[in-house]
């Protein structure tokens, strides 16, 4: 349980970013090249099966969070305590 536990399930904005520019570049690809193939042999069911090949490929390199994802993590601020933020305000509004 502990091995499932350790695996990252997250990525970064700019893994996000590149993850969804290269799944466009490749779907775009795919279709381009199936069009190209299915108008030359006559057959739809060509270019559909080589646009789904391209998703399903853009599939497997986008959604998993693979390192080459998880580059640049944010630093986030540390969480500050609700207790005292409140007593601040409250002790600043009774001036």
């Amino acid at each position: 349980m502990d091995f499932f536990k350790s695996i990252p399930l997250h990525m970064d904005f700019e893994g996000q970013h590149k993850a969804e520019k290269l799944s466009r570049i490749i779907i775009a690809l795919f279709g381009i090249v199936g069009l190209i193939w299915g108008y030359a042999i006559q057959q739809l069911s060509q270019t559909v099966y080589i646009l789904g090949s391209g998703f399903l490929l853009a599939s497997i390199l986008t959604i998993p969070p693979w390192p080459m994802y998880r580059r640049k993590p944010l630093n986030w601020q540390p969480a500050r305590d609700v207790d005292s933020t409140t007593n601040n305000t409250k002790s600043k509004k009774k001036k």
